[in-house]
């Protein structure tokens, strides 16, 4: 979700899209919270680790 994230914030940048930047920069910051939350050994969805 992160790499994802990344590579959205990428082509709306370059392309001067403004949806892609939102939606990367979106699913940059739920990727980040959802990784934090698996590194300190949250449960996130039933699983010790989201991916």
């Amino acid at each position: 979700m992160i790499i994802l994230g990344i590579i959205l914030l990428v082509i709306g940048f370059v392309a001067g899209i403004s949806i892609l930047w939102t939606i990367g920069i979106v699913l940059v910051v739920i990727g980040v919270i959802l990784w934090i939350l698996g590194a300190v050994g949250h449960a996130v969805g039933g699983r010790r680790h989201y991916w």
